[in-house]
């Protein structure tokens, strides 16, 4: 087992949760990631790995799996709450067949989310609840004052936003602390460079990271377009797609080699790089597989020097990335 995990907690914002310096990110054990591939007590084996080496944060959203994501981590956490940090999400709405019917943020769905979030993971209450994407045709002020009558009534600890831009985040703050902003963010997503991560330190939110591992392109698991399965949501992201995969899989072994030199793995390396950006950071990896839990979490041992970081900027700066991170649609809802 890793032998820093359990003394690696870092604090989300000034009044926020203290969580171990890696998360657990749970969406791809529901949903998206080849999920013919899915395997519910594999899942929680993964999850229980995690715990077991003194992991203790679990991020999920009632948008993954359509719900089944959160019943998934119920289960798993079913007699270990108090070992947990548990976040999860709402906002995005998906009808009956799955289907995306676009974000909401209106008070009465806050309150129906969140319910419906604490009977599915079979809690009392969740420790930190953001709003997945922000509502452009309701005032954050509307959507966080409601957030905030559900830390009133002890359903809620603390309060998170996702994708949200940096005008938006000071609105919601004067409404209520926030503890994290939850935004993409690795070696080949570094938007939040420009504005986010300044704001969030100005205001003490903390920065949870996801996708730390640039969707698993870092990892250099994937050396074609074929290696993704049939399933996989990835098909669809611009960045796994035509000349911009091969343009970033130049930039990604690149990687590849600088991690064999350092005598770890290209994930590792790339999340030893994300923690490096600041002690207010947490990554929050997702796998499916208890293997890759060991894995990640040994990057709390990967030590990056000055010249280290000098390197990886060299191959990987800021906007090198070939392609958006998102489609079209689906870009239209970050940052806003």
């Amino acid at each position: 087992m890793n032998s820093q995990i359990r003394t690696s907690l870092r604090r989300l914002g000034t009044q926020g949760p203290e969580v171990t310096a890696i998360g657990l990110g749970c969406m791809g054990m529901s949903e998206f990631y080849a999920p013919g591939q899915m395997d519910d007590q594999e899942s929680i084996r993964a999850i229980h790995r995690y715990l077991d080496s003194g992991g203790n944060f679990l991020d999920t959203a009632d948008m993954y799996g359509s719900g089944r994501n959160e019943e998934l981590v119920g289960r798993a956490i079913a007699g270990r709450r108090g070992a947990v940090v548990l976040a999860t999400k709402f906002g995005n709405v998906r009808g009956p067949k799955g289907e995306f019917l676009g974000v909401r943020g209106d008070p009465a769905y806050v309150r129906q989310c969140c319910d419906a979030s604490l009977r599915r993971l079979n809690v009392e209450t969740i420790d930190l609840y953001y709003q997945h994407r922000v509502d452009p045709k309701v005032p954050i002020e509307d959507t966080v004052g409601a957030m905030a009558e559900l830390v009133a009534a002890g359903k809620v600890r603390h309060l998170g936003l996702s994708e949200a831009a940096p005008s938006t985040i000071r609105r919601a703050a004067k409404v209520h602390a926030i503890a994290a902003l939850q935004t993409e963010y690795s070696l080949w997503s570094r938007d939040p460079e420009r504005e986010v991560l300044a704001t969030v330190r100005e205001l003490g939110i903390g920065f949870v990271a996801y996708s730390p591992l640039g969707r698993g392109f870092l990892t250099g698991r994937f050396k074609t377009f074929e290696d993704l399965p049939a399933d996989d949501y990835r098909r669809f992201h611009p960045r796994f797609q035509g000349e911009n995969f091969q343009k970033n899989l130049v930039l990604a072994t690149k990687i590849g080699q600088l991690a064999n030199g350092k005598g770890c793995t290209p994930g590792q390396l790339a999340l030893a790089w994300v923690l490096a950006q600041g002690r207010d950071i947490v990554p929050i990896p997702g796998t499916k597989q208890s293997r890759y839990v060991d894995e990640n979490l040994a990057a709390l041992d990967v030590v990056l020097t000055p010249e280290d970081l000098r390197t990886i900027d060299a191959i990987l700066p800021a906007g090198s990335t070939a392609g958006d991170r998102y489609n079209v649609q689906s870009m239209a809802a970050v940052n806003r």
